[in-house]
């Protein structure tokens, strides 16, 4: 099977869960989990809701469902600003070591537009689903989420939108 078929239909299958997983929660709102328990659901949530978005991302461009102007950084003072005040350098220099590090994946340009899509969509959702769970008493699950959250999507999206001013910067459409 495809990419074209068989992540979609991957990403289906992540949100059907991602549903049951939040409509048992929202249903027990009892806060009787374990640490464990809690934070096993939490990386699940994390894993499938950020998939719903990686994998179409992989094969379509649904990038391009944001305006063009969305991509523009307008700010860039303040981006910088904010970057290095949440330490995002830090991440950024642990994807380096972990991945983006290895010369064969250095190799490959993209813009980010993708990458931060799929993030931002991931982001916004779970951001959502938390609050949701936070609602019902899940206080727990909700912390260990955001933090993984922020971690794992808004940190990629600021670092997205760090290497924009520089690509824009060459291509002359940013000024300082």
């Amino acid at each position: 099977m495809g990419k074209k078929i068989g992540f979609p239909l991957l990403s289906l299958f992540l949100a059907f869960r991602s549903y049951e997983m939040v409509k048992g929660l929202l249903i027990d709102s009892s806060t009787g989990l374990t640490v464990f328990e809690s934070a096993i659901l939490a990386f699940l949530l994390f894993v499938f809701l950020t998939g719903v978005f990686a994998f179409p991302g992989f094969v379509f461009a649904a990038s391009r469902l944001l305006p063009d102007a969305y991509f523009r950084i307008r700010n860039p003072k303040l981006l910088k600003r904010i970057y290095g005040l949440l330490g995002v350098d830090v991440f950024k220099r642990m994807l380096l070591f972990a991945y983006w590090g290895k010369e064969k994946y250095r190799k490959k340009y993209f813009d980010g537009r993708q990458s931060e899509f799929g993030h931002l969509g991931a982001f916004i959702l779970i951001s959502f689903v938390s609050f949701l769970l936070l609602e019902k008493g899940h206080t727990l699950i909700f912390l260990m989420i955001s933090v993984v959250n922020i971690i794992g999507n808004f940190y990629p999206i600021l670092l997205q939108r760090v290497h924009r001013i520089r690509i824009q910067r060459i291509t002359g459409t940013i000024t300082f």
